[in-house]
């Protein structure tokens, strides 16, 4: 590392690590401690802060995967490293400091195969950001079972702006649901709510029997995130009630500048409802009065999930793909190690694809 920079690897509380999120912009769910030592175990995750004159400037929460005790495998970081501290100018210089501090720890230290997969979509200044500092990294092809394509919003105009942006007919729905009298009730669980996270489960389980979709999401899971990660980390849960009875359901994470759907439910009796749009109608304002300034819309497959691509669309985002996943290693056992499983994985969903080809496939796959 260059003079001025220090590098802390694993040294932190999951606290310490909470407080420091609430220092970058670019903070999000998947560089929470509680989403990665609950997904993946708090024994496999390792955490990387970059500092300069004592003050932190860059963090990275990595998974850590060993197949066996030799001394091989892969440290994936997913949705980062944060670098944009809040009320600060892009700085380049920190980006690059980043890539050698991850490169040093993990490929040269470690012996490790090394893959990033960016909180960027490509064409924008963050990715290109990414794309300069970690220029001695590999960009991966894009397949399937590697890209995240979304809808963004934008959250910097009026609200009325915000609604004349609408697609007219997904507008018309969402007046047609508030003309319905249906009421949203929102909370994270802090506010004595811990039940509409379970309500929600419910009702997302009875629209998997009524829809037979394949997922990779536990709705459990994330309850158990829910209840680990910090309050002014936990997730967004939206329920549409009708004369008291819930028709429909929202998760959605809000953190840094940025919230992303992660889950929608409809019940059975709430399919006539419209509940929908107005559960992420309420979401926006809710975002926009907290000074959010993009808005998620947690992934699209207009071939697999025409339905679900159509009713985000609607809400006139643009139209985005991740960054490719970047990677590197020095190490032969470890790179044909990773390379031999993501084979064998890709060949899995394949035979799977083939068995349930018709099948709607849900839209959150890709973020798990």
């Amino acid at each position: 590392m260059n003079s001025g920079w220090q590098v802390e690897v694993d040294r932190s509380t999951p606290a310490e690590w909470s407080e420091m999120l609430d220092l970058f912009d670019d903070s999000n769910i998947y560089q929470t401690w509680s989403y990665g030592g609950i997904r993946w175990g708090e024994g496999n995750l390792s955490h990387l802060i970059l500092k300069r004159a004592g003050e932190v400037l860059g963090l990275a929460q990595v998974r850590i995967i060993r197949p066996t005790r030799f001394k091989f495998g892969m440290a994936h970081l997913r949705w980062g490293p944060l670098y944009e501290r809040r009320g600060r100018p892009h700085d380049s210089e920190v980006v690059a400091a980043l890539a050698r501090s991850l490169e040093a720890e993990y490929v040269g230290k470690r012996k490790l195969f090394l893959r990033i997969l960016p909180n960027a979509f490509g064409g924008t200044p963050r990715a290109r950001a990414f794309q300069d500092a970690f220029g001695r990294f590999t960009p991966e092809p894009l397949v399937s079972d590697n890209t995240y394509r979304t809808f963004v919003v934008g959250l910097s105009p009026s609200i009325e702006d915000l609604r004349k942006k609408l697609d007219k007919k997904w507008r018309n729905q969402l007046s047609s649901s508030e003309k319905n009298n249906l009421k949203v009730v929102q909370g994270n669980g802090g506010d004595g709510r811990s039940d509409l996270y379970r309500t929600f489960c419910l009702m997302y389980t009875q629209m998997r029997r009524r829809k037979t979709f394949e997922t990779a999401v536990d709705v459990a899971e994330f309850g158990r995130i829910q209840q680990d990660l910090a309050e002014s980390h936990r997730m967004q849960v939206l329920i549409c009630e009708d004369r008291g009875i819930p028709v429909a359901g929202l998760v959605a994470s809000a953190m840094g500048d940025t919230a992303i759907y992660l889950l929608g439910a409809t019940s059975d009796e709430g399919l006539k409802s419209k509940g929908a749009y107005l559960l992420q109608w309420t979401l926006i304002k809710w975002l926009k009065e907290r000074g959010f300034k993009w808005y998620d819309l947690g992934g699209i497959d207009p071939e697999q999930n025409p339905g679900v691509y159509h009713f985000k669309k609607g809400l006139s985002g643009i139209d985005v793909t991740q960054l490719n996943p970047l990677v590197t290693c020095d190490s032969v056992a470890s790179s044909a190690m990773v390379r031999a499983g993501l084979a064998m994985r890709r060949a899995v969903r394949a035979c799977k694809g083939a068995l349930h080809f018709t099948r709607p496939v849900s839209p959150e796959v890709s973020r798990t």
